[in-house]
C-alpha cells in the first residue's frame, strides 16, 4: 500500500524520559479507562485529547484498528475546521486529503475538502503528483491551518486531490494520507505536517512513537513528542538509520528459529505504517511457495496458502537480527484469515543498497516503534 534496507512502516528513537509527571499522569488515566473498559468510548467523545490541553508538546492521535489492515485517525483543515481521516504513514512525506475540485469516483465518496470555506485557506499554482505501491494521486498544493492530536498547524502546506485514479483509494476507509518520512523524499518539496510540528516548537521532543492494536481491538495510537513508558517496560532497543529518506535501517540477516535460513546475508528494512504486510524480496517467497503446495489448501484464494490442517503451532518463528539483536515475529502475527493465508506479500524492487524489505503492520503489532528525528534512530520495545 505506502511505503528493511529494512523499511519501517510507522516507526524512531528517544533517549532519556524528562518530562516524566505529565506522561505518567497520561499512562494512569490510560490504564484506568482499560481496566475499566472504556478507553475506546473515551477516545470517541475526546478527539482532542485532554494531554495535549495540560501538556503542551504532547499529544495523543487515536488510530482506528480496521480489521487489522488498516490504521487511521482523524485530523481537521480549515478554518472553521473540516475533518478528515487519514492514514498516518511513515512510508511517505507528503499530506493531502480529496477536494472539492475532483470529480474521481474515489474523491465523491470520502470527505472533500473546500477551500473556500476557509478563512485561512491560501492557494498556490503548484503542482502535486504522488504514485504509491498501489494507487496515486494528482492535484494542487495550498497552504492552511491543520490540527493534529489537538496541535494546530498553522500554514501548513498540503495537497488537494484532483484525481484519485483507479479504484484503490476507492474502497479505502479513510480520506487521505499523513506522510511522516523525512523532507527528501517529499513530492514538490512540500514540508511534512511533523517538520513544521519541530520548526514551531509544537512537540516537546523531536520524536513520536506508535502502538498498533491486534485482532482489532481498539487503543492504537501515534503519541507526538514523547515516549509513553507503560509500552517500553521490557528496554528499548535504538538503531540508527542507513538514510534520511524513509525510515530505513540495515539488517544483518533473516532467520527462522534462530537458524540461519540462508535467504539472506544482508538486507535492509523499512517501518512503515502505511503497508499492511512486510514485504519479502520476491527470491525470499520461495519457502512459503513450497509451504504452500505440500497438502491441499481449500477455501482460499489469497495471498500465500497454508495446506489445510496445519497448525498455527507448526509454523517457524520469524527472526529479524538488527543492530546485533534479535527481534521475533511469532506465527500467530503473520497468519491471517484463520488457516489459510500469510501475511506476506511479494517484492521486487533492486535498490544499490541491497534488497528492499518493508516491516509493516504485521512487525510493529509486536512491537511499541519510536520514530526519533533528533537522533535519526528507530527505538523498539517488545509488546506483551
Amino acid at each position: 500500500t505506502m511505503k528493511l534496507l529494512l523499511l519501517l512502516a510507522l516507526v524512531g528513537l528517544a533517549q532519556g524520559f524528562q518530562t516524566r509527571v505529565p506522561l505518567r499522569r497520561m499512562k494512569s488515566l490510560r490504564q484506568r479507562l482499560q481496566e475499566q473498559g472504556l478507553l475506546e468510548s473515551y477516545l470517541e467523545q475526546h478527539p482532542y485529547n485532554l494531554a495535549a490541553k495540560y501538556f503542551p508538546g504532547i499529544a495523543v492521535e487515536p488510530l482506528e484498528n480496521y480489521m487489522d489492515d488498516e490504521y487511521f485517525g482523524t485530523i481537521s483543515i480549515g478554518t472553521p475546521p473540516q475533518e478528515f481521516t487519514v492514514v498516518f504513514d511513515t512510508g511517505s512525506s507528503n499530506l493531502w486529503v480529496p477536494s472539492v475540485f475532483c470529480s474521481s469516483p474515489a474523491c465523491r465518496n470520502h470527505n472533500r475538502f473546500n477551500p473556500v470555506e476557509s478563512s485561512t485557506f491560501l492557494s498556490t499554482n503548484d503542482t502535486l503528483f504522488i504514485a504509491y505501491g498501489t494507487g496515486s494521486m494528482t492535484g494542487v498544493l495550498g497552504y492552511d491551518t491543520v490540527n493534529v492530536a489537538g496541535i494546530n498547524v498553522r500554514h501548513q502546506i498540503f495537497g488537494l486531490a484532483e484525481t484519485e485514479p483507479g479504484d484503490f483509494f476507492y474502497y479505502t476507509p479513510f480520506d487521505g494520507i499523513l506522510g511522516l518520512a523525512f523532507p527528501s523524499i517529499a513530492s514538490s518539496g512540500a514540508t511534512p505536517v511533523f517538520d513544521n510540528m519541530m520548526m514551531e516548537n509544537l512537540v516537546d521532543r523531536h520524536l513520536f512513537s506508535v502502538y498498533l492494536s491486534r485482532d482489532s481491538q481498539g487503543g492504537s495510537f501515534v503519541l507526538f513528542g514523547a515516549i509513553d513508558p507503560y509500552y517500553t517496560t521490557k528496554g528499548i532497543s535504538w538503531i540508527p538509520l542507513s538514510a534520511e529518506t524513509y525510515w530505513q535501517i540495515s539488517m544483518e540477516r533473516y532467520s527462522q528459529h534462530s537458524l540461519p535460513s540462508g535467504w539472506c546475508h544482508r538486507g535492509y528494512g523499512n517501518h512503515s505504517v502505511g503497508c499492511s504486510y512486510p514485504g519479502l524480496p520476491d527470491p525470499h517467497e520461495a519457502p512459503w511457495r513450497q509451504l504452500q503446495w505440500r497438502g491441499e489448501a481449500s477455501g482460499c484464494s489469497l495471498g500465500h496458502l497454508i495446506p489445510a490442517g496445519m497448525a498455527v503451532s507448526n509454523l517457524p518463528n520469524l527472526i529479524f537480527h538488527i543492530h546485533g539483536k534479535e527481534f521475533p515475529v511469532p506465527p500467530r502475527a503473520y497468519q491471517s484469515n484463520g488457516y489459510c493465508t500469510l501475511g506476506f506479500q511479494g517484492m521486487d524492487v533492486p535498490t544499490e543498497e541491497g534488497e528492499l524489505w518493508i516491516l509493516g503492520d504485521v512487525f510493529i503489532r509486536e512491537y511499541y516503534i519510536i520514530f526519533d528525528r533528533a537522533n535519526n534512530k528507530v527505538g523498539l520495545s517488545r509488546l506483551p
